[in-house]
């Protein structure tokens, strides 16, 4: 049996944030090879496909964009704020992934590059990913991961 509703639903995502500790924290971001925020930095994820897990999304993602194939990953938080994404309605389920040192990556699939950078010298960053950042590193740090 198929459903239909009269409500528009919002669009489900998974982010994934991937700290290394050593030397200096860094944080792994992918360069958006689309619009929007073309150019700019980002966490990697993307869309949640119909027949996945949320984990299981993140993970896809994450290789997809990174070529890291497989890490431990910790939900984080859920965001949902009016206006996030430009395109519509979307929530974000974050996942957060802490490593000894920087794994070697590559930007595929829809990021144009994959980079590791030093958390205190941040590009200018899409979406909410600021916010996200902030947010996630205030966590690590009161529950010492960093």
């Amino acid at each position: 049996m198929t459903y239909s509703y009269q409500y528009p639903r919002p669009a489900v995502t998974t982010d994934v944030l991937v700290v290394a500790r050593f030397p200096r924290p860094k944080l792994l971001l992918i360069q958006r090879g689309n619009e929007p925020f073309k150019g700019l930095w980002a966490l990697p994820g993307g869309f949640v496909d119909m027949d996945e897990d949320l984990p299981q999304a993140a993970l896809r993602e994450l290789k997809e964009e990174t070529g890291i194939d497989s890490l431990p990953i910790q939900q984080f938080k859920t965001y949902g704020a009016v206006g996030r994404d430009p395109r519509h309605r979307t929530i974000s389920i974050v996942y957060m992934a802490v490593v000894d040192q920087p794994i070697e990556v590559q930007g595929m699939d829809d990021a144009a590059d994959a980079q590791w950078f030093d958390i205190d010298t941040l590009p200018d960053l899409a979406f909410d990913h600021q916010l996200i950042i902030d947010e996630a590193m205030l966590s690590l740090s009161a529950h010492r991961r960093l």
